[in-house]
């Protein structure tokens, strides 16, 4: 396996560190234009041959990993899938999808997203645990190829990751909920605390864990974020202004003195707290599903589109195509409480059967 990694920084230097501790045989090449990088990234041992250019990187890859700014990404990539073999997946690492997908239906491509990083950029900060058990969100197209993702998928699996199968168009109305608008949330109030205490004259008192976990991610890497906030900016807007809506009622509940009221949001917040965690902790028995397709491109995405949109989650995945390539079978390793009988009602819904596993 030989693998081409596009801009070795935090996370192009964590798939590369993790790739050569997790795939054995693995070979990793890698681009990038910074000075220094790739000697830097030799010696943490992100990757084993440096590349003097995009397309000597991608000679003989298998997948190509493109981790750059969100706003340099339809470029990259567009040269990535220029200079890859037919048989090689191309991939990204961005955290909007939306403009990525408009700019190619290639079959080789599947828009890729690990919910992973840190504050810290730079491969001096990769590691190659950085993915273990985090969500790596995949994007297929209509068009992108069944048996790349099939390779695409095990490979983030590899990784340590969860690979989950979601629309560029969900994916960033999803993410403008629980990370952009954090984000935006965190800029907001380091902003409020220091024009308060400008104001006032005042030193920064001693803090708590509170703010100080709740603006973390204040300024995070303007590189990267202000790509983030401009390519996904309608979406985060309306988070905002929904917000602004909730905000709004607290601010007069707390004029009022309303503590019925007060007590009663405080009490949904833990709630929902709580039920997004277990939703996120949640695993369970993993189940063998085995569905009868036809032999068209796209089926594959489909498939594990609409799992995905279902809250089934895709352990692994197989493909057997029938001697005639007219149709084929698509194993699928799922978990969760109810995971089977979903499956089979997503199926259903798509007219694929399912077949009885032995």
């Amino acid at each position: 396996m030989r693998l081409a990694v596009i801009g070795v920084g935090l996370i192009g230097g964590s798939i590369g560190l993790a790739a050569r501790e997790r795939i054995p045989g693995v070979t990793v090449s890698g681009f990038d234009p910074g000075a220094g990088v790739l000697d830097a990234a030799g010696e943490r041992g992100a990757i084993d041959v440096p590349a003097s250019s995009l397309a000597e990187a991608l000679e003989g890859a298998e997948a190509c990993f493109v981790c750059a700014p969100v706003g340099s990404l339809p470029e990259l990539i567009g040269k990535a899938l220029a200079a890859a073999d037919p048989g090689c997946v191309v991939t990204d690492a961005g955290s909007t999808k939306r403009l990525i997908a408009a700019t190619t239906d290639d079959e080789r491509f599947v828009g890729g997203h690990p919910v992973a990083g840190s504050e810290s950029a730079g491969v001096q900060n990769a590691r190659g645990d950085l993915f273990e058990g985090a969500a790596w969100y995949l994007t297929p197209g209509e068009r992108s190829s069944g048996l790349l993702y099939e390779r695409l998928h095990r490979l983030v699996t590899q990784l340590g990751a969860h690979p989950i199968a979601i629309d560029a168009e969900t994916h960033d109305r999803l993410l403008a909920t629980v990370s952009h608008l954090p984000h935006v949330l965190a800029n907001v109030l380091v902003s409020q605390a220091a024009r308060a205490l400008d104001s006032a004259g005042e030193a920064l008192p001693r803090i708590g864990p509170s703010f100080r976990d709740a603006t973390r991610v204040a300024g995070a890497n303007p590189g990267i974020w202000t790509d983030i906030y401009a390519t996904n900016g309608e979406l985060i807007a309306a988070e905002i202004d929904q917000l602004r809506e909730q905000l709004s009622r607290v601010a007069e509940d707390l004029r009022r003195g309303e503590r019925q009221a007060i007590d009663s949001w405080n009490q949904r917040a833990r709630e929902d707290r709580r039920r997004l965690l277990e939703a996120e902790l949640a695993g369970g028995p993993v189940h063998e599903l085995r569905v009868s397709v036809p032999n068209r491109p796209g089926v594959l995405a489909g498939v594990a589109l609409a799992l995905g949109k279902g809250g089934v989650n895709i352990v692994d995945m197989a493909l057997a195509p029938a001697p005639d390539n007219r149709s084929g079978a698509i194993t699928f390793w799922i978990t969760g409480d109810g995971a089977a009988k979903r499956a089979r009602e997503l199926m259903d819904e798509l007219d694929f059967p399912v077949l009885k596993v032995p």
